[in-house]
């Protein structure tokens, strides 16, 4: 099957060295196959978007080399998709409405479990819509970490699809863009690990393919030891220093230094050397806890 790969960063800031490491590892997994990359811009959360921040994504990703080979994909833009998938879910019984709150959850371990609301419907307020999950196991062999299981009602309980203020959930958007897209692997940090079975087994009741899966572990910062994130507000990458940035990320992939006069010869290095056995018995990769400029390790 012809490779596809994706990056599919959310808008909420722009892209520190952690996404820098999630987006190298997919370009290159693309590239050493023979396929295409492409970029998804996860924006189904108005709230949490912050203006300007897909520009400047996509600018930096430019700046460092990593060009998608199609057109990008705005999830805000896939409303009609996400609603005949919900639709689809509903005509097979798959989803209810739940007004249940998180405090409502809290004496249930906060775990929904078998479709059963423990609060009353409210009237005059808009529900969630939930997936109903049954007792099921669901099994899939990582490319990095290996074979993982997880019981899903027991360890999820009954998910949300669609939120009370009309937002369409990650996981719902991300299994219907994945199809959509032809996706044949999915590269990402291991933080989304756990997102994986429902995803799974989302797919198993729309009927849609399942890629491969690759969770790649996570990169935390060198002093403190905690994950980059947007939400810690972690130092955005400096665009000035792409080359400097892409050698501590192809460190942090477990690949040595790297030598060129631009962005494209270190890449084309890269792709050669790049071997995800290498990071199978590694938890996480560091990242210096300074690396706006060159020196600063």
């Amino acid at each position: 099957m012809y490779y596809r790969g994706r990056f599919a960063p959310s808008p909420t800031g722009a892209l520190h060295g952690g996404s820098l490491v999630a987006a190298l590892g997919s370009w290159l997994r693309a590239r050493q196959a023979g396929g295409r990359w492409l970029v998804r811009m996860d924006d189904i959360d108005p709230p949490r978007v912050v203006p300007g921040s897909a520009a400047s994504i996509l600018d930096t990703l430019h700046v460092h080399g990593l060009v998608p080979d199609e057109a990008v994909l705005y999830q805000s833009a896939r409303e009609t998709a996400y609603r005949a998938a919900f639709e689809h879910l509903r005509a097979q019984g798959d989803v209810f409405a739940c007004w249940c709150s998180r405090n409502d959850l809290s004496v249930h371990g906060g775990v929904h479990r078998d479709g059963q609301c423990v609060a009353p419907a409210k009237h005059g307020r808009r529900p969630a819509w939930r997936l109903r999950v049954p007792q099921v196991t669901v099994r899939f062999d990582d490319g990095l970490q290996g074979m993982q299981e997880q019981d899903l009602q027991a360890e999820v309980g009954d998910f949300v699809l669609l939120r009370a203020d009309g937002c369409w959930s990650y996981h719902l958007a991300c299994v219907v863009d994945d199809a959509f897209q032809g996706i044949t692997e999915v590269v990402r940090g291991c933080d989304l690990l756990d997102s994986t079975p429902r995803q799974i087994y989302l797919q198993q009741r729309l009927g849609l393919p399942t890629p491969r899966y690759l969770h790649l572990p996570l990169v935390l910062r060198a002093e403190g030891g905690g994950k980059l994130s947007k939400s810690t507000r972690d130092l955005p990458l400096q665009a000035d220093t792409p080359m400097h940035n892409l050698r501590l990320a192809l460190q942090a992939l477990g690949l040595p230094d790297a030598h060129g006069c631009d962005c494209g010869a270190i890449l084309t290095q890269a792709i050669t050397g790049f071997d995800v056995l290498v990071m199978r018995h590694r938890q996480a990769m560091a990242w210096p806890a300074d690396t706006s400029r060159p020196g600063r390790m």
